[in-house]
């Protein structure tokens, strides 16, 4: 059985917005934080994607044909769920449209899947599976920049969501991986 787990990249202030990657993410590449990315991708078993992500990630990693970045390969075999109430049918590979009880449709997903589920970006659908306690785990990768201005992954009214920290580690150029937990969960 595997897990749900959030990843989710983003600026101290909680800014994840795609539009403004150029000032808030590309400064900060580094080989280290490009591993974290490609560890994390690696280990899915499948992953789960709203329908704002998945339209923005399909075009462009479907149109990689060799293993660029070292998750274009994983991304495109893997099964991808999307959950989408207006999108009827997904046409990057693997791809399976969720409508209706997303809640049970997950867990069954979590039985069947080997390895973990995998959801990025995505803040809508994460918001409202934290909100249903649903998300298993949390990772985050933090640039060490306050952008003020953007989308945020939890906007405001969001929580509270408590978590326990389960992992924290420095990676080049200031940027930090964090793990955490639903602190109901324990451990």
């Amino acid at each position: 059985m595997g897990s749900l787990l959030v990843t989710e990249w983003m600026t101290l202030d909680g800014v994840f917005d795609a539009e403004t990657m150029a000032e808030w993410w590309a400064p900060f590449e580094s080989r280290e934080r490009q591993a974290a990315i490609q560890q994390t991708v690696a280990s899915a078993g499948g992953f789960v994607l709203g329908r704002t992500t998945y339209q923005m990630l399909a075009p462009y990693w479907s149109a990689m044909k060799n293993d660029e970045m070292g998750v274009a390969a994983k991304l495109n075999a893997a099964p991808k769920y999307v959950v989408s109430s207006t999108i009827t049918k997904g046409d990057w590979n693997n791809s399976t449209i969720i409508k209706g009880e997303v809640g049970s449709e997950l867990a069954t997903l979590k039985q069947q899947t080997e390895g973990d589920l995998l959801i990025m970006g995505s803040a809508t659908l994460v918001r409202a599976l934290a909100t249903a306690d649903l998300v298993d785990e949390y990772r985050f990768l933090v640039q060490p920049i306050v952008l003020g201005r953007g989308k945020r992954v939890f906007e405001e009214g969001a929580g509270p969501l408590r978590l326990k920290l389960i992992e924290a580690r420095s990676l080049a150029l200031g940027v930090v991986a964090l793990r955490y937990r639903p602190a109901a969960r324990g451990a």
